[in-house]
């Protein structure tokens, strides 16, 4: 399952709104998936290779490896 490990941020479900905007919007079910990278990190003294999203890495949560 797609979710970081530092903000517990996972898949986020909302709809899609057709391209032709007409008084009749039709809606499709869509996931928004956060933006995780694969990174070493030292996690209480041990390195480990955990899934950071990309948010939690520029602002520092996360001690690389």
């Amino acid at each position: 399952m797609a979710k970081c490990e530092i903000c517990e941020k996972s898949i986020a479900h909302g709809n899609k709104i057709s391209i032709a905007r007409s008084h009749v919007s039709r809606r499709t079910s869509r996931t928004f998936k956060p933006n995780l990278r694969k990174v070493k990190a030292i996690v209480n003294g041990d390195t480990k290779t955990i899934s950071v999203c990309s948010k939690c890495l520029r602002s520092g949560k996360v001690t690389r490896a």
